[in-house]
């Protein structure tokens, strides 16, 4: 027998590298390879010629040599759909195909052709990531990217009460409640006297456009990248405006979740979600992304792969901090990133901003000119035509020329036509050089924005945890993000009634302003502080809060928003798992999972005793409780966090009927 085939045998002894039909898994071995699965160590030392092969003796120890065993495997190609048949290609990818076959420059880095599995959602777990390659594990990534079961569906909406009856009969009102996306028509239903209060109303149903479009505010619960790969199903080109503040990897960060990712998961993690997210928006639709410099200019070139390079827009720079940090050890960074990308920049156009009362006070009238204000504005230009460039008199007999190398900006016989229209200003005594009068009646509405945004303008860091402070009576933890920044975003990229999404929603402040802006929105958030965060502000929104941009928009409370959450299903062991305060109440979790959960793949189920007894002595060794925590949460399969909706009828998972009724409503199926 070759030792090829050999080898090949002894790998098939194991069943974790055997299909169903009795075929090696070439792509298992390789990742058991990478991990020095001892296991697999074990069963190569097990042969005399494979011994030899892959491993060094080194003062009477093996050592596993895995770059020569990696090596071997790739260089015979086991099999015709092994990994090796990819190993110079993963990563090396723009647009599906590969980097050799193409002009461009590309970013790349390890697992860049992956999914991470699941995700992390908890800063204790602290698991080692899975990867799934696109080519090699189709199947796990459908499983995992399938659409969910929603459930906990709730309405809040706004029910107007009348402060008084004396109230009520001198301005009837034609309505008890305005709901929807709260037209300025329905607020103007409610009586400025009257108090809005908050009610939770059971979802009975979505409301849709005349194109089928769902038009519900919604607030989903559940990691970003499944939510996002579940909202596809309804709203694929239909987003017009996203912005999200994801994490920004920076080791240190104070969010509620795990911001802690290496640079090339976190590198994975970011284009897994801008790959879906570029599928849900508009034609003329943008995305906008907040960011520091620690990742800035690496996502600016991710962004370039995903969305397109012609695509990108522009870096706005935006100064979020009022004062210098005077403890900073090398400069004090006053200012994060902005990176706009339009999903066609070709017929993508930005709305302009409200010109400003300093802007219109540079036009003045001083000849008293009937048509109003004006200012002054050059006449010569440094595009040197012959035609152009001839000597002008002005009333006082003086002759001038434009500058040398310059001309003026028009040719003679239009000058002369602008002089006769009073266009042409030369200045009170009539002795200035020529200039072109520009009326404010013939500027556009607005102004172009431009790149750089002063905290004077959109607020800093500070003024939006004061926001967060006054609306729910703490301090909102991390970096929320001014409300006059997401006003100036939102108005900028999209009109009323678009849809803005933003899957990193925190403490729920481009849903605030969307809602005060009378646009439709989406958010994501996959913490538990989603109830005392963003939903408490919403409702405060609803009510009719003040703070922010309230008064600037002139907002006056009501509308609605629905809220519900991916359906869980390991994800709720993942809960106990974490709020578990005994060894005993673990060792009861992992009971009730072996007999009801999905585990990983080369889990015993069974849970053999030798494994209980090892199970309760960690327990008892330094933070004990905690490892075995992380245990459990590596058993579970994170493929199976949540229920799919393929699965919905499936009975272990217990859908409800009432549930099922509304996820086939919502999925276009019941309507």
């Amino acid at each position: 027998m070759s030792f090829h085939a050999q080898l090949i045998d002894l790998l098939k002894t194991d069943p974790r590298f055997v299909d169903d039909d009795g075929e090696l898994i070439p792509a298992a071995v390789m990742d058991a390879a990478w991990k020095t699965d001892h296991a697999l160590v074990k069963l190569l030392l097990s042969d005399k010629d494979i011994e030899t092969k892959f491993f060094s003796e080194i003062d009477g120890h093996w050592v596993f040599e895995t770059n020569t065993f990696i090596e071997y495997i790739s260089d015979k190609n086991f099999l015709d759909n092994s990994y090796t048949r990819f190993r110079n290609r993963i990563g090396l990818t723009i647009g599906g195909k590969f980097l050799r076959e193409r002009g461009e420059v590309a970013l790349v880095w390890p697992y860049k052709d992956c999914y991470l599995e699941g995700g992390q959602t908890k800063e204790e777990e602290r698991r080692r990531e899975i990867f799934f390659n696109e080519v090699l594990a189709q199947d796990e990534i459908t499983r995992l990217l399938d659409p969910k079961v929603l459930t906990h569906f709730t309405r809040y909406t706004a029910r107007p009460v009348i402060v008084s009856r004396e109230a009520a009969k001198q301005s009837p009102r034609k309505s008890e409640t305005a709901s929807g996306l709260d037209t300025a028509e329905e607020r103007r239903l409610l009586d400025p006297r009257s108090d809005i209060q908050v009610v939770e109303e059971k979802v009975t149903g979505f409301r849709r456009d005349e194109n089928g479009v769902i038009r519900e505010n919604l607030i989903l619960k559940g990691n970003n990248l499944l939510a996002l790969h579940t909202l596809k199903t309804q709203f694929r080109g239909k987003v017009k405006l996203i912005y999200i503040d994801p994490p920004y990897n920076t080791g240190n960060d104070s969010f509620g979740y795990n911001d802690s990712f290496n640079h090339s998961t976190w590198l994975t993690f970011m284009k897994n979600r801008l790959e879906v997210a570029r599928e849900l928006l508009t034609k003329d639709g943008s995305i906008w992304i907040n960011i520091d410099d620690d990742e800035a200019h690496y996502l600016k070139v991710l962004c370039d792969d995903v969305f397109g390079r012609e695509n990108f827009v522009a870096n706005v720079i935006w100064e979020k901090k009022y004062s210098p940090q005077n403890d900073a050890k090398w400069l004090s960074d006053s200012h994060d990133h902005i990176l706009i990308y339009a999903r066609n920049k070709e017929i993508w156009r930005p709305n302009l901003l409200p010109r400003t009362e300093e802007m219109n006070s540079r036009y003045k009238n001083p000849d008293n000119d009937p048509r109003g204000v004006w200012k002054p504005s050059g006449l010569d230009v440094k595009t040197y035509t012959p035609e152009y460039d001839y000597p002008i008199t002005t009333p006082s007999g003086r002759v001038v020329n434009p500058p040398k190398g310059r001309c003026w900006a028009v040719p003679k016989r239009r000058f002369e036509e602008l002089v006769r229209e009073n266009r042409i200003w030369f200045g009170p005594d009539g002795n200035s050089v020529p200039s072109l009068k520009r009326f404010l009646t013939d500027v556009q509405a607005g102004s172009v924005p431009l790149t750089i945004w002063k905290y004077e303008e959109v607020g800093h860091n500070q003024e939006a945890k004061q926001e967060t402070k006054k609306v729910l009576g703490n301090d909102f933890f991390g970096t929320p993000k001014p409300e006059r920044l997401l006003q100036r975003i939102i108005h900028i990229g999209s009109t009323e009634g678009d849809i803005v999404l933003d899957f990193s929603l925190g403490s729920g402040t481009t849903a605030a302003v969307a809602h005060k802006m009378e646009r439709q929105y989406i958010g994501i958030e996959q913490m538990d502080y989603i109830q005392t965060i963003p939903i408490e502000r919403l409702k405060k929104v609803i009510a009719g809060e003040q703070g922010g941009v309230s008064k600037a928009v002139n907002w006056q409370g009501g509308g609605d928003f629905i809220y519900c959450e991916l359906m869980k299903y390991n994800e709720a062991f993942m809960d106990r798992i974490q709020a578990a305060k005994t060894s005993k109440e673990l060792l009861n979790i992992w009971r009730e999972m072996a007999e009801g959960s999905f585990l990983n793949w080369y889990v015993n189920p069974s849970m053999p005793e030798e494994a209980v007894n090892d199970f309760i002595a960690l327990g008892n060794e330094p933070n004990g409780l905690e490892k075995q925590k992380h245990l459990l949460a590596e058993l579970l399969d994170k493929n199976q966090l949540y229920v799919n909706l393929s699965e919905m009828d499936d009975a272990r998972f217990s859908v409800s009927e009432e549930d099922k009724a509304l996820n086939r409503k919502f999925y276009g199926e019941g309507e």
